[in-house]
């Protein structure tokens, strides 16, 4: 599974660096670091969603007060 965050600056000033975090720790304490490739990418073009994080080109807006409701609909027991 490929989850890539936006580190634009839109996305940025939205928390993108707490994003990343979180899913990095929900990822670890997972246990899922062989099954999850986590990235980050410049602009993706929809700003206006705030922090976008895409799963498989999957598009959703997270934030970082969501990340981790976004982590166990759309990335545990997925992966």
């Amino acid at each position: 599974m490929r989850i890539t965050v936006c580190i634009g600056s839109s996305c940025h000033i939205k928390g993108s660096r707490q994003v990343v975090t979180g899913l990095q720790k929900l990822i670890a304490e997972n246990d899922l670091g062989d099954k999850v490739d986590l990235g980050g990418t410049f602009c993706m073009g929809q700003c206006q969603k705030g922090v976008c994080v895409a799963v498989d080109d999957v598009v959703h807006s997270v934030t970082p007060e969501t990340v981790e409701a976004f982590f166990n609909e759309h990335v545990k027991g997925k992966a």
